[in-house]
């Protein structure tokens, strides 16, 4: 090879070693300053902060690649075969993490919708707690006793999902037994006064003391008031101690269950 075929290689593989760096670089801005866009514009909408930033890397990833292939091609490597490894390797990863892929998928729709949020209180896949952390493949739970409970998406995309803290009142519901014997007046009387005075109980919608039931060995009264979300057990553990207390007071009996034994002589 003379000394001119050595001169014109090495410009034509110059020209093409600088084309393919050039693509880099400026496919690898260009990919940035698009993925910046998309995040952007997803948080614009509202987006979860979290699938905002997932989305945008993964719109950087996928164009990143591209300008990779692009350069490849500059430098004049055969990209076809290198698409082709590049899919099959795709498919062999996506089957190998079908169910993370799921629970990217579960993450996603509750990350869009927001059925519950940071803080809230729910009861999801078969758990309830404090959400701690709502994540692309899983939610993170903390249970009253201060437990963690970790829960792949794709678990509570696919049953029910019972919001807590979504309302700002909740509904205290109590059923009391009282016996047949007890005068049914008194006994509502009785439970109106403690209703009046518990502050914490509002006014609007009012209490309703009605009487449900009669069971077995008992008149059953249903008691429901409307709280503040946050007074919930406090009022509930409250009313249930001073309608005992009021009860023994004023000699309003609660049935509890009992079996009489009777013996027969032969």
């Amino acid at each position: 090879m003379d000394l001119n075929s050595i001169i014109d290689l090495s410009i034509q593989w110059g020209v093409r070693i600088a084309g393919a760096v050039a693509i880099f670089i400026i496919g690898k801005w260009a990919s940035r300053k698009i993925a910046n866009i998309v995040n952007r514009l997803l948080e614009r909408s509202e987006v979860e902060l979290t699938l905002a930033r997932f989305l945008g890397n993964l719109v950087y990833a996928v164009l990143l690649i591209l300008v990779i292939i692009a350069a490849l091609g500059t430098l004049g490597v055969q990209t076809t075969s290198f698409v082709a490894i590049l899919g099959a390797a795709t498919l062999a990863v996506g089957l190998a993490l079908q169910n993370n892929l799921s629970n990217f998928g579960a993450g996603a729709v509750l990350l869009l919708f927001r059925p519950f949020k940071v803080g809230d209180f729910v009861e999801a896949g078969g758990a309830s707690g404090t959400v701690e952390e709502l994540g692309i493949f899983n939610t993170k739970l903390k249970t009253p006793d201060n437990r963690i409970i970790i829960i792949p998406n794709s678990n509570i995309i696919g049953g029910n999902i019972v919001n807590f803290s979504a309302e700002d009142t909740r509904r205290v519901d109590l059923v009391i037994g009282v016996s047949y014997e007890d005068d049914l007046k008194k006994v509502k009387e009785e439970i109106w006064n403690i209703l009046n005075s518990e502050d914490r109980i509002l006014k609007d919608p009012p209490p309703t003391v009605a009487l449900s039931e009669l069971a077995d060995s008992s008149v059953n009264f249903v008691v429901r008031s409307w709280v503040k979300r946050e007074d919930y057990w406090g009022v509930y553990f409250d009313l249930l101690e001073r309608i005992k207390i009021r009860f023994d007071e004023v000699g309003i009996s609660i049935p509890y269950p009992q079996m009489d034994v009777h013996l027969k002589k032969d």
